[in-house]
């Protein structure tokens, strides 16, 4: 499988996610710098984890107007599977890629910490792999992770199966208690109504080897590779 890890002044879990699916995964990587006009074919686009451009209007928000990021839209709409985690996902709402917005956490604190997400929908290629209640921990870091759209766009995403992740307790239970920045019913991670596209505010490519604490983040990531490995 071919990724594009797409790099944004600011990037700071570019190398996480690098070396997540290339050393750890096996799949072939392409770094691709914000300027830059060709993603290289790839399989996946990956928006990675950081600060792009200081995040000092909203998170994502400048980095929309990356050159690179029309090339990203044209992938999308050829078709192409896209996944942003943390501030790519803020990217990815903020391009109306993914419906919704993140805001600043409900503590207006910085998180970094273990979270646990529960799997409630696997309608997605990237979670088709994992049986529905999967609990995986997953570790975030962020101050704008805060989830919020208006209540029909929660109803529809919900009917859908696109809200793919809730914060869970360690077994598996959903409470608000678990919720680590205030997003509404507890969502982790939806994907668009295609299932091509993932966004999701903890950090898989952290939890990628035993030898670091915990290999969950590569459980989750190898479904994407098996999937269009079954689908060549």
């Amino acid at each position: 499988m071919r990724v594009s890890v797409v790099i944004f002044p600011g990037s700071n879990c570019d190398m996480d996610a690098i070396h997540a699916w290339s050393q750890v995964l096996g799949a072939k990587v392409t770094p691709i710098w914000h300027k830059d006009h060709d993603l290289k074919k790839p399989d996946l686009v990956f928006l990675p984890g950081g600060f792009s451009f200081g995040d000092y209007l909203r998170s994502g928000a400048i980095a929309q107007f990356s050159p690179i990021m029309s090339e990203v839209k044209n992938h999308q709409q050829r078709g192409g599977y896209l996944m942003g985690v943390c501030n790519g996902f803020q990217m990815l709402c903020e391009m109306k890629i993914l419906p919704g917005a993140l805001l600043t956490n409900a503590s207006l604190k910085f998180v970094c910490k273990e979270t646990f997400v529960t799997l409630v929908s696997n309608n997605s290629p990237f979670t088709s792999h994992l049986a529905k209640g999967t609990t995986l921990n997953i570790p975030c870091a962020h101050g704008m992770g805060q989830y919020f759209a208006d209540q029909a766009t929660l109803d529809q995403l919900q009917a859908n199966g696109q809200i793919v992740f809730q914060y869970s307790d360690p077994s598996g239970v959903v409470r608000p208690e678990a919720n680590p920045n205030g997003s509404l019913r507890n969502i982790a991670g939806i994907t668009d109504a295609t299932g091509r596209v993932l966004g999701m505010m903890p950090h898989p490519e952290r939890h990628v080897e035993t030898e670091l604490g915990c290999d969950d983040g590569a459980l989750l990531m190898r479904g994407i590779m098996t999937y269009l490995q079954k689908a060549a």
